[in-house]
C-alpha cells in the first residue's frame, strides 16, 4: 500500500531541454577520442600531447555547459514538486524538502522515465542527474572557459559528484522514495507540442 494513501499522486512533468547542439557535440567527440589517444587506446599519430589536452579540456568544457543547463530543467523540476507538496496536506506534513524530491528523482526514478531516457540513448542518466544538479549547487550562471582551471575542468566530474553529495548531507529530510508518486518526461518540444494540441482542442 502507498505510504500516501491508496491515491497515486502526479508530480509535475520533468521537461528537458536538448542535451546538446551538435557543434558541442563534435567537441564532446574529439574529446573523448583524444582522451583515448592520451590513454594509449587509439594512435595518436603526430599530434603533439599538448594538442590532445586541449582537445579534451574543451570537451570537457562543453560537458560542464550541457550538464549546467541540465541542472537548471531539473532545479526548476524540484522547485516545481516543492510548490505542489506545500499544498497537499498528505504529502506536506513529510516535511519534503529539496534533498526528497533529488532523491526520488535519482534514486527511484519511474520505469517509464528511465526507458524514455534509454530511447534517448541517455544509459547513464544518474550520473548526469547528479553531476548538472552539483553543477548547479556551485554556479549561479553558466561559467565562462576562463574563470575555470585546467584542472577543475580535466576533473570536473569528481567535484560535481562531491557538491551533489554535500547538498545532499545538508539536512535532514524524509525518504519519499517508497511514495506513490509518478512523474512523466518529456523534452522540452514535444511538450510545448502537446500544449499547441491541448489548445486547439479547446
Amino acid at each position: 500500500m502507498s505510504l500516501l494513501g491508496t491515491v497515486t499522486r502526479k508530480l509535475p512533468p520533468l521537461i528537458l531541454h536538448p542535451f546538446a547542439q551538435s557543434t558541442g557535440r563534435d567537441k564532446l567527440i574529439q574529446s573523448s577520442r583524444a582522451s583515448l589517444m592520451m590513454q594509449g587506446l587509439l594512435p595518436a599519430g603526430e599530434r603533439p600531447s599538448e594538442e590532445l589536452d586541449e582537445a579534451l579540456l574543451d570537451g570537457r568544457y562543453h560537458e560542464i555547459r550541457m550538464l549546467f543547463y541540465v541542472g537548471r530543467d531539473l532545479m526548476r523540476w524540484i522547485e516545481q514538486c516543492l510548490d505542489f507538496a506545500s499544498t497537499d496536506a498528505l504529502l506536506r506534513d513529510t516535511g519534503v524538502r529539496y534533498q526528497s524530491f533529488a532523491s526520488l528523482l535519482i534514486q527511484s526514478t519511474p520505469a517509464k522515465v528511465e526507458e524514455k531516457l534509454r530511447k534517448w540513448g541517455v544509459s547513464d542518466y544518474r550520473s548526469i542527474f547528479m553531476r548538472a544538479l552539483g553543477l548547479n549547487a556551485l554556479f549561479a550562471e553558466v561559467p565562462r572557459r576562463g574563470d575555470l582551471t585546467d584542472e577543475f575542468i580535466r576533473n570536473y566530474y569528481r567535484y560535481a559528484d562531491q557538491m551533489f553529495q554535500c547538498r545532499q548531507g545538508q539536512a535532514q529530510f524524509p525518504d519519499i522514495n517508497n511514495m506513490d508518486l509518478d512523474f512523466e518526461l518529456y523534452a522540452s518540444g514535444e511538450y510545448s507540442r502537446m500544449l499547441e494540441r491541448a489548445w486547439e482542442e479547446q
